[in-house]
């Protein structure tokens, strides 16, 4: 008979597993509060307000028909650019500290000789604001930023789209209070389309001018 062997060494034990600590031993890391009870005074007063004034004036038979502005976008046009580059990045700058959010640059579409430009050469940048900073920007510009401009006469009350949207032509952004004039070096112009769901041009003239927009008489 063919002899067996048997392994008659002992088995190591296993170590222990060290334990896993319990949930409620973990540190809680306590997430700061972001306050969503804010409310722009715009928002507020577009709400209490200047909605049931348009539902009277227009005799809407729905809440939703009320128009409202939905963004606003700010854009700047810079064709020194072209070329030097650090121009555009300081218009970026100063237009992020303007609109409290960070500016996008704009790029050519397209190459055109005669401007010496090329396609995706940065030659401008832009801001589209919503919901809250977009109220707060309106409530700036129209109390402070417009009644800063020299020899102001009102808004030109034509600068309708057929589609509800208002565009404004400023010549110098250093209207804003957020830019401090003496650091400037250039001054470039700016456009500012407040873009609303309005159906039609009365609608979006008697919404704006709710907002105190002071349109020229």
């Amino acid at each position: 008979m063919a002899n067996t062997q048997t392994n008659t060494e002992p088995k190591k034990p296993k170590a222990p597993k060290a334990a896993k600590p319990a949930a409620s031993d973990a540190p809680k890391v306590k997430k700061p509060r972001v306050a969503s009870d804010y409310k722009a005074r715009l928002r507020v007063e577009f709400e209490d307000k200047i909605r049931a004034e348009l539902t009277k004036q227009f005799g809407y038979k729905n809440v939703m028909q009320v128009p409202m502005i939905t963004k606003v976008v700010l854009n700047m046009g810079i064709g020194e650019g072209v070329a030097d580059r650090k121009k555009v990045d300081q218009a970026a700058a100063d237009l992020s500290q303007i609109a409290g959010q960070k500016a996008v640059i704009t790029m050519s579409r397209k190459s055109i000789a005669n401007y010496k430009l090329r396609d995706g050469q940065a030659i401008g940048c832009k801001v589209t604001l919503r919901k809250t900073r977009m109220y707060d920007f309106i409530d700036r510009l129209v109390n402070i930023s417009l009644p800063r401009i020299r020899d102001f006469r009102g808004l030109n009350p034509k600068s309708f789209d057929g589609r509800g949207n208002y565009s404004i032509g400023i010549k110098e952004y250093t209207i804003f209070p957020e830019i401090d004039f003496d650091k400037v070096v250039d001054t470039w112009g700016m456009d500012i389309t407040v873009c609303t769901s309005a159906r039609n041009d009365e609608e979006a003239r008697a919404l704006l001018a709710a907002f105190n927009f002071p349109f020229r008489q």
